[in-house]
Order: structure tokens, then sequence, then C-alpha cells
């Protein structure tokens, strides 16, 4: 089979189960940003970690593959695929509550940073807001009805990611990063 198909050399592209849209559609964008997470968390995969951490990373790979097909399906109930629900979201929680419970109180704004693996974890929580605003969009603009449960997935994402870089720092003796306030000219 071969990886090109010529379908989209005029700038649109198919949904699954659905019609052909451009390629900049906002469910374009927002499936098309949760890809690139996936593979920003894949980076940072690359990089060494932690067995928990690097299998809660993989999970959520796997999960990502599960809103990037939700999104990309205007009617996802009709085509009864595996979808984004509450479930998922309390496990995310539980797990921010358990990784929190390793890491010092945090008092203060902290920069992204620390060790490699941290800064590719920041990186893929910038991308996380981003791909959570793209679906905000979405939702706003559509006439298909977005599930809730997508954004809220998203956002958790984000937190989990912020405290999965604390971590990581954490577990090689790196501190945090405080922000200081710039001196006034």
């Amino acid at each position: 089979m071969k990886i090109y198909t010529r379908t989209g050399d005029a700038g649109d592209t198919g949904l699954f189960a659905g019609p052909r849209v451009t390629k900049d559609d906002p469910r374009i964008e927002a499936y098309g940003t949760v890809d690139e997470l996936n593979a920003i968390i894949g980076q940072a995969r690359a990089t060494p970690l932690e067995e928990q951490v690097d299998e809660t990373l993989g999970e959520i790979q796997n999960y990502l593959f599960v809103v990037g097909a939700e999104l990309a399906t205007p009617d996802p109930q009709a085509s009864q695929l595996q979808r984004v629900d509450a479930g998922a979201v309390e496990v995310m929680e539980e797990r921010i509550d358990a990784f929190e419970k390793q890491l010092a109180p945090l008092n203060q704004f902290i920069l992204p940073g620390g060790t490699p693996e941290a800064a590719h974890l920041h990186v893929a929580r910038t991308v996380c807001r981003r791909a959570e605003r793209r679906v905000v969009t979405l939702a706003r603009s559509s006439d298909d009805e977005i599930a809730p449960t997508l954004i809220h997935y998203l956002n958790r994402l984000g937190d989990l990611l912020f405290v999965l870089g604390r971590l990581v720092n954490a577990q090689a003796n790196v501190a945090d990063i405080p922000w200081e306030q710039p001196p006034t000219p």
C-alpha cells in the first residue's frame, strides 16, 4: 500500500465517515494538534524516564488516538468508535493526585525547564493547551456536537504533563526553577 494518495493535493481531506473539508478546517486543526501532542510525548519518551512515568505517557499516547479519532469523526456515536468518557478524566485526576504526593508543594510560579526530560514534558504541556483551545474553537464553531469530555480530558492532561515535568526533575534531584519578577527599568 502506498503512503500517498494524492487526494489531498487540492488542500482538502476526508473526515472519518464524513465529508471532505479544507485542511485548515477547525476540526482538522483540533485533531492535527492532538497528533502533534502525541508526537511530542513520543519525543519525551525517547529520553530516559522512570518506568512509571514512561508507562503513563505510553497509555496517554494510545488514548490520544481515541481523542483524535473522535475529533476526526463528525458523528462518533453513529460510527461506534471508542469515545472519551468521564472515567478517562477520573483516571487522569487520580494520577495527578498520586504524582503530586511525591512532590514538594508548589508555592510560586515556576519556569519550564530543568532536565531535558522535564523540558520535553513542558513543551508537551503547552501543545496540549493549544489542542484544548482548538477543541474549544471547534465546539463553538461546529454544527456537530463536540463532547465536553474531550475538553475535560485535554484540560486534565495539561495538568498531568505539568506535574510530570516537575516529577522528572524531582526524580533527577533537579529543583524547579522559580519565576523571578524582572527588575523595573
